[in-house]
Parts: C-alpha cells; structure tokens; sequence
C-alpha cells in the first residue's frame, strides 16, 4: 500500500481519545457528522489542516483512554491516508486497523516530519520517507493490509465468508 500525504503534525504526547472526541459527543453514530467533532477537545483548529489524504503525525502513546471508535471513523470521514506516530494505545491501533484506517509506528519518522511537508509511506516495502529522509518500518502483515484495503475487519471478514 502506497500512502502519499502533507504531513498533519499533532504536538504532543499521551493525547487520549477523551480529547480527541469529547464524551458529549457520543450519541453521534454517523461518521460524516462526526467530523466538526474530531480534536474538539484538544485543539479545534486541527480540523483546518485536514486535507484528503494527509498523514496525521502524532506522539508517544497517541489515542490512549477510553477505547471509542469515533476517532478513527471521523479521521476516515476527514480522509486522513494515515495516522504515522512514534507510538500509540493498543486499543486506538487495533481500532484504527479494524475501521480500515492505516497506522503505522516510527518514532524516528514522526520526529522527523515537517507540518505541510510531503510523506511517503510504503507498507508493502517498509520504507517512510520524510523531508528528503528515509526510514525502515516493518512491513504490514498482508492480512491486515487486506482488512485496510478491504474498508476494515467487517468488510473484509464479509469478503472471505462469500468466497
């Protein structure tokens, strides 16, 4: 998978969903309508810098807290290509995958990104370039490429029960 994007730079570490998307904000179940909601309570003017397929770069331990699955919907409803951070929540991660949004872990790549600057991520060959940099990732394991490329765990578990 070839992932190309304007680098969404997110400053900070232990940034937990609880900010990400307010509690208050739950009762929301539609992924479009969820969009004016995304960073509300970390930094609303996040959302400006949204453009389809950028590369959010994020912290240590990104999406940690409650384990809702509003964050990575609305992301896809943003068409966020992909969330690259330096580490992340367990739950956020698997959401991520499970909802068909890629995720991928380089500290050394999200340290390097630049707000605005082009990424390349290529999960098949294992390879992030940034500002002229480039950095080695493992690859992503086919199975979960597939749930991404699919549209998320559902999608892709319907795909293999018709075969």
């Amino acid at each position: 998978m070839l992932i190309e994007g304007p680098a969404v730079v997110v400053e900070g570490d232990n940034i937990d969903t609880d900010v990400l998307f307010p509690g208050s904000f739950l009762n929301i179940d539609d992924p479009d309508a969820m969009k004016p909601y995304l960073f509300e309570g970390l930094d609303p003017s996040i959302r400006d810098r949204l453009s389809p397929s950028c590369v959010l770069v994020v912290g240590d331990n990104f999406g940690s807290g409650s384990s809702r699955e509003h964050v990575p919907l609305a992301m896809k409803a943003w068409d966020v290509g992909c969330v690259l951070g330096r580490s992340f929540a367990r739950i956020f991660y698997r959401n991520c995958i499970n909802l068909g949004l890629p995720v991928v872990t380089s500290p050394d790549a999200a340290a390097a990104a630049i707000a605005g600057e082009p990424l390349l991520i290529d999960t098949d060959k294992g390879i992030i370039e940034v500002s002229g940099k480039r950095f080695e990732i493992a690859p992503i394991p086919e199975f979960m490429a597939e749930m991404i490329d699919s549209g998320g765990l559902v999608q892709w578990a319907r795909q293999r029960l018709e075969r």
